[in-house]
């Protein structure tokens, strides 16, 4: 490809403004990826974007719903931009300020006990096998 940038095909172009539409502006990454990408290899694109839209357009949760559990993921995987878009989104779909807390309250919760419950298992398996000759 060449240094010179081409214009994104219609259905890429849509992808790419439904970043403005959740978060009121397109944020950085994805505005990096749909200019990059959008040159070296508009498929993968087509296809990554297919997958996003797939999830967060899903028919299972409301908009709200779906950018809370996003928020709360993105938390959780110290991801702190990401996040940051997603409460913001989260926010643009109705979100309160209660709502967004108790996500946080939730991955402080799952943060904290992801090493109390995986190291009790572990020992406890160790003991097993000690006390078993297993």
């Amino acid at each position: 490809m060449s240094d010179k940038k081409k214009e994104l095909p219609a259905d890429l172009a849509k992808f790419r403004d439904s970043y403005a539409d959740l978060f009121g502006t397109l944020p950085a990454l994805p505005a990096g990826r749909f200019a990059f990408s959008g040159d070296m290899n508009p498929e993968f694109l087509r296809t990554a974007e297919e997958l996003r839209a797939q999830a967060f357009y899903n028919k299972s949760f409301d908009m709200k719903t779906t950018q809370l559990i996003l928020f709360g993921m993105l938390l959780v995987e110290h991801n702190q931009i990401a996040a940051q878009q997603h409460a913001l989104a989260a926010r643009r779909a109705g979100a309160s300020w209660e709502e967004l807390h108790t996500v946080i309250e939730l991955a402080t919760a799952t943060g904290a006990l992801y090493p109390f419950n995986q190291g009790s298992a572990l020992l406890n398996a160790l003991r097993e096998k000690e006390q078993g000759g297993t």
